[in-house]
């Protein structure tokens, strides 16, 4: 019995650190939509990375166990850079919005609703 509870909790450790994929929408000036995908995992955070086709932006933030917001910086391929901020409805899915340095604001959406867009 101890060598089943053992192997168990040997199993629930792997699945913890197992990356999480998910589809992203960032609609920015002129309802320019850029699509792509975030990853996330419990101990090194997560990362996204959408595309329009010639501009690419990225964005890293830290894990949060408690919190149901998360903050962010974004860095674009144009050269624009912005901080966003999104807050969860769940686990796998939510949105907010980014700032980026020329005032403009971008919606970040992540999750099913990005199919959406």
């Amino acid at each position: 019995m101890r060598h089943v509870i053992y192997a168990l909790g040997i199993a629930s450790l792997g699945l913890t650190a197992c990356d999480v994929t998910y589809p992203v929408a960032v609609v920015g000036p002129s309802d320019t939509v850029y699509r792509g995908t975030a990853t996330a995992t419990i101990v090194e955070g997560g990362w996204f990375q959408v595309s329009n086709g010639g501009n690419v932006c990225r964005g890293r933030y830290l894990p949060s166990f408690e919190a149901k917001q998360v903050t962010f910086p974004v860095n674009c391929t144009n050269g624009l850079s912005g901080i966003g901020t999104a807050v969860y409805d769940n686990p796998r899915s939510g949105g907010g919005n980014i700032i980026m340095q020329d005032g403009s604001t971008w919606r970040f959406i992540f999750g099913k609703g990005a199919l959406a867009v």
